[in-house]
Protein backbone atom coordinates (compact mmCIF):
# COMPACT_ATOMS: atom_id res chain seq x y z
CA UNK A 1 0.00 0.00 0.00
CA UNK A 2 1.15 3.47 -0.81
CA UNK A 3 2.12 5.44 2.34
CA UNK A 4 1.01 8.85 2.90
CA UNK A 5 4.47 10.24 2.15
CA UNK A 6 4.85 8.23 -0.71
CA UNK A 7 1.62 9.41 -2.40
CA UNK A 8 2.99 13.11 -1.65
CA UNK A 9 5.89 12.76 -3.49
CA UNK A 10 4.13 11.28 -6.36
CA UNK A 11 2.13 13.85 -6.57
CA UNK A 12 4.55 16.25 -6.96
CA UNK A 13 6.14 14.06 -9.84
CA UNK A 14 2.57 13.92 -11.07
CA UNK A 15 2.24 18.01 -11.07
CA UNK A 16 5.21 18.29 -13.54
CA UNK A 17 4.22 15.35 -15.76
CA UNK A 18 0.70 17.12 -16.26
CA UNK A 19 2.28 19.96 -16.99
CA UNK A 20 4.26 18.48 -19.48
CA UNK A 21 1.65 16.37 -20.81
CA UNK A 22 0.10 20.00 -21.68
CA UNK A 23 -2.73 19.82 -18.59
CA UNK A 24 -4.07 23.29 -17.06
CA UNK A 25 -2.52 22.67 -13.51
CA UNK A 26 -1.24 25.72 -12.24
CA UNK A 27 -3.89 25.70 -9.56
CA UNK A 28 -2.74 22.83 -8.28
CA UNK A 29 1.17 24.23 -7.15
CA UNK A 30 -0.05 25.96 -4.11
CA UNK A 31 -2.51 23.69 -2.67
CA UNK A 32 0.43 21.03 -3.44
CA UNK A 33 2.90 22.61 -1.82
CA UNK A 34 0.88 23.30 1.49
CA UNK A 35 0.26 19.60 1.87
CA UNK A 36 1.07 18.57 5.37
CA UNK A 37 2.42 14.93 6.03
CA UNK A 38 1.21 14.63 9.36
CA UNK A 39 -2.39 16.14 8.58
CA UNK A 40 -3.22 14.75 5.16
CA UNK A 41 -5.11 11.73 4.63
CA UNK A 42 -5.70 8.94 1.67
CA UNK A 43 -8.73 10.06 0.14
CA UNK A 44 -7.50 13.73 -0.10
CA UNK A 45 -4.25 12.39 -1.53
CA UNK A 46 -6.39 10.27 -4.13
CA UNK A 47 -8.65 13.20 -4.60
CA UNK A 48 -5.65 15.58 -5.84
CA UNK A 49 -4.17 13.27 -7.85
CA UNK A 50 -7.00 12.18 -9.65
CA UNK A 51 -7.93 16.25 -10.31
CA UNK A 52 -5.03 16.44 -11.47
CA UNK A 53 -4.53 13.56 -13.67
CA UNK A 54 -8.49 14.15 -15.61
CA UNK A 55 -7.28 17.97 -15.84
CA UNK A 56 -8.13 19.53 -19.05
CA UNK A 57 -5.58 20.16 -21.86
CA UNK A 58 -4.78 23.98 -22.58
CA UNK A 59 -6.26 26.12 -25.04
CA UNK A 60 -4.06 25.66 -28.22
CA UNK A 61 -1.73 22.46 -27.36
CA UNK A 62 0.37 22.28 -30.68
CA UNK A 63 0.53 18.01 -29.75
CA UNK A 64 -1.96 15.20 -30.88
CA UNK A 65 -0.36 12.25 -28.90
CA UNK A 66 -3.05 9.29 -29.41
CA UNK A 67 -2.61 6.39 -27.17
CA UNK A 68 -4.67 3.71 -28.83
CA UNK A 69 -2.33 1.43 -31.43
CA UNK A 70 -4.87 2.80 -34.44
CA UNK A 71 -4.71 5.66 -33.74
CA UNK A 72 -0.93 5.83 -33.47
CA UNK A 73 -0.77 4.29 -37.02
CA UNK A 74 -3.21 7.06 -38.08
CA UNK A 75 -0.98 9.21 -37.01
CA UNK A 76 2.03 8.24 -38.27
CA UNK A 77 3.51 7.23 -41.54
CA UNK A 78 4.89 4.04 -41.28
CA UNK A 79 6.39 2.20 -44.25
CA UNK A 80 5.67 -0.85 -45.45
CA UNK A 81 7.33 -4.45 -43.75
CA UNK A 82 9.67 -5.94 -46.29
CA UNK A 83 10.03 -9.72 -47.27
CA UNK A 84 11.40 -10.35 -43.75
CA UNK A 85 13.89 -13.20 -45.00
CA UNK A 86 17.39 -12.83 -44.68
CA UNK A 87 20.04 -15.04 -45.42
CA UNK A 88 20.94 -17.01 -41.88
CA UNK A 89 24.20 -16.47 -41.98
CA UNK A 90 23.85 -12.79 -42.55
CA UNK A 91 20.84 -12.77 -39.42
CA UNK A 92 23.14 -14.25 -37.40
CA UNK A 93 25.93 -12.38 -37.83
CA UNK A 94 24.01 -8.77 -37.01
CA UNK A 95 22.00 -10.57 -34.15
CA UNK A 96 25.29 -11.52 -32.76
CA UNK A 97 26.54 -7.36 -33.43
CA UNK A 98 23.19 -6.30 -32.18
CA UNK A 99 23.25 -8.47 -28.87
CA UNK A 100 27.03 -7.98 -27.92
CA UNK A 101 26.41 -4.02 -29.19
CA UNK A 102 23.69 -3.26 -27.04
CA UNK A 103 25.94 -5.21 -24.16
CA UNK A 104 29.14 -3.12 -24.47
CA UNK A 105 27.07 0.04 -25.00
CA UNK A 106 25.66 -0.74 -21.62
CA UNK A 107 28.85 -1.59 -19.63
CA UNK A 108 30.11 1.46 -21.25
CA UNK A 109 27.48 3.86 -19.80
CA UNK A 110 26.92 2.12 -16.35
CA UNK A 111 29.63 3.30 -14.08
CA UNK A 112 28.83 6.98 -15.39
CA UNK A 113 24.84 6.56 -15.37
CA UNK A 114 23.26 10.14 -14.31
CA UNK A 115 25.81 11.93 -14.92
CA UNK A 116 26.03 15.15 -16.36
CA UNK A 117 28.08 15.62 -19.62
CA UNK A 118 30.07 18.67 -17.61
CA UNK A 119 30.73 16.27 -15.39
CA UNK A 120 32.06 13.34 -17.38
CA UNK A 121 34.43 15.34 -19.33
CA UNK A 122 35.95 16.75 -16.16
CA UNK A 123 36.48 12.82 -15.03
CA UNK A 124 37.60 11.82 -18.48
CA UNK A 125 40.50 14.98 -18.62
CA UNK A 126 42.15 13.90 -15.05
CA UNK A 127 42.09 9.76 -16.46
CA UNK A 128 44.04 11.48 -19.44
CA UNK A 129 41.20 9.69 -20.94
CA UNK A 130 39.26 12.70 -23.13
CA UNK A 131 37.91 12.29 -25.87
CA UNK A 132 36.23 8.60 -24.45
CA UNK A 133 37.43 6.05 -27.24
CA UNK A 134 37.19 2.59 -24.39
CA UNK A 135 35.43 2.08 -21.35
CA UNK A 136 35.35 4.18 -17.98
CA UNK A 137 38.74 4.24 -16.81
CA UNK A 138 39.91 3.90 -12.97
CA UNK A 139 40.92 7.33 -11.72
CA UNK A 140 44.17 6.77 -8.43
CA UNK A 141 43.63 8.27 -6.27
CA UNK A 142 39.89 7.07 -6.21
CA UNK A 143 38.36 10.51 -6.09
CA UNK A 144 35.00 9.36 -7.11
CA UNK A 145 33.09 7.47 -4.78
CA UNK A 146 30.04 6.50 -6.80
CA UNK A 147 32.46 4.75 -8.73
CA UNK A 148 33.06 2.29 -6.25
CA UNK A 149 30.97 -0.43 -6.75
CA UNK A 150 32.62 -0.93 -10.30
CA UNK A 151 35.94 -1.32 -8.97
CA UNK A 152 34.96 -3.67 -6.96
CA UNK A 153 32.94 -5.43 -9.21
CA UNK A 154 34.83 -4.68 -11.94
CA UNK A 155 33.32 -2.78 -14.15
CA UNK A 156 35.75 -0.67 -15.23
CA UNK A 157 38.60 -0.43 -17.86
CA UNK A 158 41.13 -2.78 -17.18
CA UNK A 159 39.14 -5.28 -14.83
CA UNK A 160 36.04 -6.49 -16.78
CA UNK A 161 35.80 -10.15 -17.53
CA UNK A 162 32.08 -10.46 -17.74
CA UNK A 163 29.00 -7.97 -18.09
CA UNK A 164 27.53 -6.93 -15.08
CA UNK A 165 23.46 -7.23 -14.46
CA UNK A 166 21.45 -4.09 -15.61
CA UNK A 167 17.68 -3.58 -15.70
CA UNK A 168 18.65 -2.47 -19.51
CA UNK A 169 19.52 -6.19 -20.18
CA UNK A 170 17.71 -8.18 -17.97
CA UNK A 171 14.37 -6.83 -20.35
CA UNK A 172 16.21 -7.69 -23.25
CA UNK A 173 16.85 -11.37 -22.07
CA UNK A 174 12.66 -11.37 -20.59
CA UNK A 175 12.04 -10.07 -24.29
CA UNK A 176 13.66 -13.43 -25.87
CA UNK A 177 11.62 -15.51 -23.04
CA UNK A 178 8.29 -14.04 -23.98
CA UNK A 179 8.93 -14.93 -27.53
CA UNK A 180 10.14 -18.33 -26.83
CA UNK A 181 7.35 -19.41 -24.69
CA UNK A 182 4.39 -17.32 -26.45
CA UNK A 183 5.03 -16.76 -29.43
CA UNK A 184 5.16 -13.63 -31.82
CA UNK A 185 1.13 -12.83 -30.95
CA UNK A 186 1.78 -12.26 -27.52
CA UNK A 187 -0.25 -9.91 -25.61
CA UNK A 188 0.22 -7.06 -22.93
CA UNK A 189 -0.99 -9.53 -20.15
CA UNK A 190 1.52 -12.16 -21.32
CA UNK A 191 4.09 -9.46 -20.91
CA UNK A 192 2.84 -8.86 -17.20
CA UNK A 193 2.47 -12.25 -16.28
CA UNK A 194 6.30 -12.67 -17.26
CA UNK A 195 7.20 -9.69 -15.20
CA UNK A 196 5.30 -11.06 -12.03
CA UNK A 197 6.95 -14.58 -12.67
CA UNK A 198 10.75 -13.63 -13.47
CA UNK A 199 11.41 -10.38 -12.62
CA UNK A 200 12.42 -8.98 -9.03
CA UNK A 201 10.28 -6.12 -7.65
CA UNK A 202 13.32 -4.50 -5.81
CA UNK A 203 15.04 -4.32 -9.09
CA UNK A 204 12.25 -2.63 -11.18
CA UNK A 205 12.72 1.12 -11.15
CA UNK A 206 10.56 4.39 -11.93
CA UNK A 207 7.57 3.60 -13.87
CA UNK A 208 8.35 0.32 -13.69
CA UNK A 209 7.79 -0.77 -10.68
CA UNK A 210 4.49 1.73 -9.97
CA UNK A 211 3.20 -0.81 -12.59
CA UNK A 212 4.56 -3.65 -11.14
CA UNK A 213 2.92 -2.33 -7.63
CA UNK A 214 -0.11 -2.17 -10.08
CA UNK A 215 -0.48 -5.51 -11.41
CA UNK A 216 -0.06 -7.04 -7.43
CA UNK A 217 -2.92 -4.75 -6.72
CA UNK A 218 -5.02 -6.43 -9.51
CA UNK A 219 -5.20 -3.44 -12.23
CA UNK A 220 -4.99 -4.36 -15.80
CA UNK A 221 -3.23 -2.67 -19.00
CA UNK A 222 -3.87 0.15 -19.25
CA UNK A 223 -4.37 1.67 -16.20
CA UNK A 224 -1.18 -0.27 -14.75
CA UNK A 225 0.57 2.64 -16.47
CA UNK A 226 -2.20 5.43 -14.88
CA UNK A 227 -2.86 4.90 -11.46
CA UNK A 228 -0.06 6.69 -8.87
CA UNK A 229 2.18 6.68 -12.42
CA UNK A 230 3.90 10.20 -13.07
CA UNK A 231 7.12 8.44 -14.35
CA UNK A 232 4.75 7.38 -17.34
CA UNK A 233 6.62 9.09 -20.26
CA UNK A 234 10.35 8.15 -18.75
CA UNK A 235 13.13 6.36 -20.00
CA UNK A 236 11.65 2.80 -18.69
CA UNK A 237 9.59 1.51 -22.11
CA UNK A 238 12.20 3.18 -24.13
CA UNK A 239 14.77 0.65 -23.08
CA UNK A 240 12.83 -2.06 -23.17
CA UNK A 241 12.41 -1.83 -27.02
CA UNK A 242 15.33 -4.25 -28.72
CA UNK A 243 14.13 -7.72 -28.45
CA UNK A 244 11.19 -6.68 -30.92
CA UNK A 245 13.35 -5.32 -33.01
CA UNK A 246 15.52 -7.92 -33.04
CA UNK A 247 12.63 -10.01 -33.47
CA UNK A 248 11.58 -8.46 -36.79
CA UNK A 249 14.21 -7.84 -39.03
CA UNK A 250 13.36 -5.63 -41.77
CA UNK A 251 9.99 -5.02 -40.43
CA UNK A 252 9.96 -1.50 -38.38
CA UNK A 253 6.65 -1.56 -37.88
CA UNK A 254 6.21 -4.79 -37.03
CA UNK A 255 8.58 -4.44 -34.25
CA UNK A 256 6.64 -0.81 -32.88
CA UNK A 257 3.23 -3.03 -32.68
CA UNK A 258 5.11 -5.78 -30.24
CA UNK A 259 7.11 -2.08 -28.79
CA UNK A 260 3.45 -0.81 -28.29
CA UNK A 261 1.90 -3.86 -26.83
CA UNK A 262 5.30 -3.93 -24.48
CA UNK A 263 5.11 -0.11 -23.83
CA UNK A 264 1.46 0.17 -22.49
CA UNK A 265 1.50 -2.03 -18.96
CA UNK A 266 3.66 0.91 -17.98
CA UNK A 267 3.51 4.18 -20.21
CA UNK A 268 1.56 6.54 -22.49
CA UNK A 269 1.72 9.00 -25.09
CA UNK A 270 5.75 9.40 -25.80
CA UNK A 271 6.64 6.72 -23.50
CA UNK A 272 4.92 4.55 -25.81
CA UNK A 273 6.37 6.13 -29.17
CA UNK A 274 9.80 6.51 -27.31
CA UNK A 275 10.24 2.41 -26.92
CA UNK A 276 8.07 2.24 -30.86
CA UNK A 277 10.72 4.45 -32.38
CA UNK A 278 13.79 2.70 -30.71
CA UNK A 279 12.18 -0.76 -32.02
CA UNK A 280 11.61 0.39 -35.32
CA UNK A 281 15.25 1.60 -35.60
CA UNK A 282 16.94 -1.94 -34.51
CA UNK A 283 14.20 -3.81 -36.86
CA UNK A 284 15.43 -0.98 -39.81
CA UNK A 285 19.18 -1.31 -38.70
CA UNK A 286 19.20 -5.21 -39.89
CA UNK A 287 18.41 -3.65 -43.82
CA UNK A 288 19.96 0.18 -44.12
CA UNK A 289 23.48 1.23 -43.95
CA UNK A 290 22.71 5.06 -43.32
CA UNK A 291 22.13 5.97 -40.16
CA UNK A 292 19.54 8.52 -41.46
CA UNK A 293 17.39 6.24 -43.11
CA UNK A 294 17.61 4.36 -39.90
CA UNK A 295 16.32 7.39 -37.90
CA UNK A 296 13.77 8.37 -40.49
CA UNK A 297 12.08 4.66 -40.55
CA UNK A 298 11.74 5.03 -36.80
CA UNK A 299 9.86 8.21 -37.01
CA UNK A 300 7.76 6.93 -39.33
CA UNK A 301 6.32 4.56 -36.76
CA UNK A 302 5.74 7.54 -34.43
CA UNK A 303 2.87 10.11 -34.50
CA UNK A 304 3.56 12.97 -36.45
CA UNK A 305 2.11 15.43 -34.52
CA UNK A 306 3.91 14.10 -30.83
CA UNK A 307 6.72 15.94 -28.80
CA UNK A 308 8.91 13.17 -29.45
CA UNK A 309 8.53 13.49 -32.91
CA UNK A 310 8.93 17.28 -32.98
CA UNK A 311 12.14 16.29 -31.05
CA UNK A 312 13.72 13.79 -33.41
CA UNK A 313 12.95 15.89 -36.53
CA UNK A 314 15.03 18.69 -34.41
CA UNK A 315 18.04 16.71 -34.19
CA UNK A 316 18.08 15.76 -37.79
CA UNK A 317 17.76 19.39 -38.95
CA UNK A 318 20.14 19.87 -36.10
CA UNK A 319 22.67 17.64 -37.87
CA UNK A 320 22.36 18.83 -41.15
CA UNK A 321 22.90 22.42 -39.65
CA UNK A 322 25.90 21.55 -37.62
CA UNK A 323 29.58 19.77 -38.63
CA UNK A 324 30.45 19.47 -34.91
CA UNK A 325 28.57 17.28 -32.47
CA UNK A 326 28.67 19.36 -29.41
CA UNK A 327 27.13 22.12 -30.99
CA UNK A 328 24.10 20.47 -31.69
CA UNK A 329 23.40 18.55 -28.80
CA UNK A 330 24.18 21.89 -26.57
CA UNK A 331 21.11 23.49 -29.33
CA UNK A 332 19.10 19.97 -28.53
CA UNK A 333 19.67 20.38 -24.84
CA UNK A 334 18.46 24.23 -25.11
CA UNK A 335 14.85 22.68 -25.86
CA UNK A 336 14.60 19.55 -24.61
CA UNK A 337 17.27 19.41 -21.60
CA UNK A 338 14.64 20.51 -19.29
CA UNK A 339 13.17 17.36 -19.13
CA UNK A 340 13.91 15.09 -16.43
CA UNK A 341 17.62 13.03 -16.71
CA UNK A 342 15.85 9.84 -17.13
CA UNK A 343 12.87 10.94 -19.55
CA UNK A 344 12.05 9.46 -23.02
CA UNK A 345 12.56 12.62 -24.74
CA UNK A 346 15.89 14.05 -24.42
CA UNK A 347 17.80 10.61 -24.25
CA UNK A 348 15.90 9.82 -27.27
CA UNK A 349 17.91 12.78 -28.98
CA UNK A 350 20.94 11.88 -27.27
CA UNK A 351 20.46 8.33 -29.14
CA UNK A 352 19.84 9.85 -32.49
CA UNK A 353 21.76 12.40 -32.52
CA UNK A 354 25.29 9.93 -31.47
CA UNK A 355 23.77 7.09 -34.30
CA UNK A 356 23.95 10.86 -36.90
CA UNK A 357 27.41 11.62 -36.31
CA UNK A 358 28.45 7.98 -35.76
CA UNK A 359 28.83 7.74 -39.24
CA UNK A 360 27.66 3.82 -38.25
CA UNK A 361 31.39 3.95 -36.10
CA UNK A 362 30.50 1.15 -33.79
CA UNK A 363 32.89 2.46 -31.24
CA UNK A 364 32.53 6.37 -31.80
CA UNK A 365 28.87 5.96 -31.81
CA UNK A 366 28.31 4.45 -28.47
CA UNK A 367 31.30 6.95 -26.87
CA UNK A 368 29.12 9.93 -28.33
CA UNK A 369 26.56 8.60 -26.51
CA UNK A 370 27.23 7.75 -23.16
CA UNK A 371 29.95 11.15 -22.95
CA UNK A 372 26.47 12.94 -23.63
CA UNK A 373 25.44 11.91 -20.25
CA UNK A 374 21.63 11.65 -18.75
CA UNK A 375 20.98 8.04 -18.77
CA UNK A 376 23.95 6.66 -20.23
CA UNK A 377 23.91 3.12 -19.76
CA UNK A 378 20.64 3.24 -21.70
CA UNK A 379 21.45 5.49 -24.17
CA UNK A 380 24.73 3.38 -25.04
CA UNK A 381 22.72 0.42 -24.89
CA UNK A 382 20.26 1.75 -27.06
CA UNK A 383 22.88 2.95 -29.97
CA UNK A 384 24.98 -0.23 -29.28
CA UNK A 385 22.37 -2.12 -30.51
CA UNK A 386 21.06 -0.44 -33.02
CA UNK A 387 24.59 0.17 -34.73
CA UNK A 388 25.88 -3.46 -34.02
CA UNK A 389 22.69 -4.81 -36.20
CA UNK A 390 24.12 -2.04 -38.99
CA UNK A 391 27.67 -3.46 -38.79
CA UNK A 392 27.16 -7.17 -37.61
CA UNK A 393 29.51 -8.58 -35.16
CA UNK A 394 32.15 -8.57 -37.53
CA UNK A 395 32.10 -5.00 -37.69
CA UNK A 396 32.20 -4.39 -33.83
CA UNK A 397 36.49 -4.08 -32.66
CA UNK A 398 37.60 -7.11 -30.90
CA UNK A 399 38.42 -4.54 -27.98
CA UNK A 400 34.85 -4.15 -26.91
CA UNK A 401 33.69 -7.63 -26.79
CA UNK A 402 36.65 -9.57 -26.03
CA UNK A 403 36.70 -8.18 -22.45
CA UNK A 404 33.02 -9.61 -21.44
CA UNK A 405 34.12 -12.76 -22.06
CA UNK A 406 30.69 -13.47 -23.74
CA UNK A 407 29.26 -13.69 -20.21
CA UNK A 408 25.94 -11.65 -19.21
CA UNK A 409 24.75 -11.42 -15.70
CA UNK A 410 21.22 -11.50 -14.79
CA UNK A 411 18.90 -10.59 -12.08
CA UNK A 412 16.04 -13.06 -13.98
CA UNK A 413 13.76 -15.65 -11.67
CA UNK A 414 15.94 -18.72 -12.54
CA UNK A 415 19.22 -17.41 -14.57
CA UNK A 416 22.32 -16.19 -12.89
CA UNK A 417 24.93 -15.88 -16.02
CA UNK A 418 24.11 -16.52 -19.79
CA UNK A 419 26.21 -16.90 -22.50
CA UNK A 420 25.49 -13.94 -24.65
CA UNK A 421 26.34 -15.76 -28.38
CA UNK A 422 23.21 -18.16 -26.98
CA UNK A 423 20.90 -15.51 -26.23
CA UNK A 424 21.65 -14.14 -29.74
CA UNK A 425 21.49 -17.77 -31.13
CA UNK A 426 18.19 -18.23 -29.22
CA UNK A 427 16.88 -15.04 -31.07
CA UNK A 428 17.67 -16.39 -34.60
CA UNK A 429 16.24 -19.85 -33.77
CA UNK A 430 12.79 -17.79 -33.14
CA UNK A 431 12.98 -15.39 -35.91
CA UNK A 432 13.58 -18.57 -38.33
CA UNK A 433 10.53 -20.46 -36.47
CA UNK A 434 8.40 -17.17 -36.72
CA UNK A 435 8.80 -16.96 -40.82
CA UNK A 436 8.72 -20.44 -41.48
CA UNK A 437 5.31 -20.38 -39.48
CA UNK A 438 4.41 -17.95 -42.22
CA UNK A 439 5.23 -19.27 -45.11
CA UNK A 440 3.23 -22.82 -44.38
Amino acid sequence: MLTVSRKIGLLRFELIQAAEEGKDVEKYREKLASLDELKAGHRELDDLYMEILSSPTLAGWPYAEPDCLEEIRRSANPPKDEEAWISRHELRDRMLGAWFGRIAGNMLGKPVEGWPKNRIEEYLKKAGCYPLDYYIPELIPRTERSLQTYYEAGGLRGNLSKALRDDDLDYTILGLLLLERKGFSFTTEDIAEEWLNRLPFNLTYTAEREAYRNLTLGLKPPETATFWNPFREWIGAQIRADPWGYANPKRPWSAAEMAYKDARLSHVKNGIYGEMLMAAMVASAFAESDPLEVVKKGLSCIPRGSRLAEAIGHCVDLWRKHGDFDAAYEEAMLKYGHYHPVHTINNAVIVVLSLLYGERDFGKSICLSVSSGLDADCNGASVGSIVGAMVGFKGIPEKWYSPLNNTLETALSGLKELKISELADRMVEAVAKNLAGHRK
